[in-house]
């Protein structure tokens, strides 16, 4: 019997690794369109830690970049916060081997930190200002019109819980945003990707991961216990977090409660009447006696 030799068929794990990278793009690429985050001329300084988030960010944008309908650059940008165990060779090695401009910066952050802060003190706050100051720095001096980084939805999210449970205000991570001195641009590509969706698109690229030693890796934050919470309803109810995120693109300032945001005031104010007076309110003056 005659048997015809057919091309092997592709293995599930192909096909939905493709639907992976697909999927990404097309969450980077409407994260662009819809924030205005790149335009014609940039010049984008990526962020690179060297975890999953930053390696799967300047992946997805290096792709954009070949069929994207403007033309922009991109340079990989690693801040070398010279903490102990740092393999300083892995980012020069793999992004010589892509072909990507990079510059790496030095500034011992690590050891400012750890002087000032008390053990066993979170040190996110310290180093990420520091960090910051740093990168803000260089961007000025090399005319970098963007500063993409790496945070992604479930980030989103979990800064909405932070600010919810312990600051009392409705806020979350703005997919971009402008510095607090008005010189820089700040985006975050992947402001529509899951962290799952990242963790295994890098797990199949198999980057090559360098652990945080530094903020993330401490294990009495406060968004560890969120991001737990988190993890405990997505597997509760599958979906959850990608409809909080959803919700907090779709705000509805007059279901809300904040006077500032919202004309209540003037909502069915009659004619010329005057506006309530809050001290006169609060002080119980001009109260209607019998």
């Amino acid at each position: 019997m005659n048997l015809t030799l057919l091309d092997p068929p592709v293995r599930p794990t192909s096909v939905n690794k493709q639907k992976l990278a697909k999927r990404l793009r097309h969450q980077v690429g409407q994260a662009i369109a819809d924030f205005g985050m790149i335009e014609d001329g940039d010049k984008v300084m990526v962020c690179l830690s060297g975890g999953k988030d930053s390696y799967t960010m300047l992946d997805i944008l290096l792709q954009l970049q070949k069929k994207a309908p403007v033309k922009f650059e991109l340079v990989a940008v690693n801040l070398d916060q010279k903490q102990p165990g740092f393999p300083e060779h892995v980012l020069p090695e793999y992004l010589a081997s892509i072909g990507v401009p990079y510059k790496i910066l030095e500034q011992d952050t690590y050891s400012v930190v750890k002087r000032v802060i008390p053990e066993g003190k979170t040190m996110c706050s310290l180093c990420s200002r520091m960090r910051r100051g740093a990168l803000y720095t260089y961007a000025e001096q090399e005319g970098f019109t963007k500063i993409a980084l790496g945070h992604h939805r479930d980030d989103l999210v979990s800064t909405f819980f932070l600010n919810l449970f312990f600051h009392a205000k409705i806020s979350s991570m703005p997919p971009k945003l402008l510095s607090d001195d008005g010189k820089h641009v700040v985006i975050r590509p992947l402001a529509m990707c899951s962290e799952k969706d990242i963790a295994d698109y890098a797990d199949w690229k198999e980057y090559p991961i360098i652990p945080c030693s530094l903020c993330g890796s401490q294990e009495n934050l406060q968004r560890k216990v969120v991001k737990r919470m988190m993890a405990e309803w997505e597997t509760q109810t599958p979906g959850r977090i990608d409809t909080i995120a959803k919700a907090l693109g779709d705000i509805r300032a007059s279901q809300m409660a904040d006077p500032n945001l919202f004309d209540f005031l003037s909502l069915g104010k009659r004619g010329d009447a005057a506006l309530p007076d809050s001290h006169a309110w609060l002080a119980g003056e001009n109260a209607v006696t019998e």
